[in-house]
C-alpha cells in the first residue's frame, strides 16, 4: 500500500510511504534537507512500521515543535489506521 501524506511545520512538503503490512518498503520525502531525509528512508526501510513511530514521535527540529521524524511518524501512524 502506497500513502501519502502532507507535512505541516517541516522544510519537507509531502511524505510517500509504502507499506507491505506493518513492514515499511520505502520512504520518499518531498522537499526537506536531501541528505537526512534519504538517511531517514535508508533507516527505516525493512522496519515495522510501529517501531519507527515510536522511536521518531515527539522528535523536535530547533525551535519547532516537529521534525521530519515527526512527521514521517504520523504518517505511518494515519497509514496504519487506514489499513485498519
Amino acid at each position: 500500500m502506497t500513502y501519502e501524506y502532507q507535512t505541516r511545520g517541516t522544510c519537507s512538503r509531502k511524505i510517500k510511504v509504502d507499506l507491505e503490512g506493518d513492514i515499511i518498503r520505502e520512504v520518499e520525502f518531498t522537499g526537506g534537507c536531501n541528505g537526512n531525509t534519504k538517511g531517514l528512508s535508508a533507516i527505516v526501510k525493512g522496519m515495522k512500521a510501529q517501531d519507527v513511530i515510536d522511536r521518531f514521535q515527539g522528535i523536535t527540529c530547533g525551535f519547532r515543535k516537529t521534525s521530519c521524524p515527526d512527521q514521517l511518524a504520523k504518517a505511518l501512524e494515519q497509514a496504519l489506521a487506514s489499513q485498519a
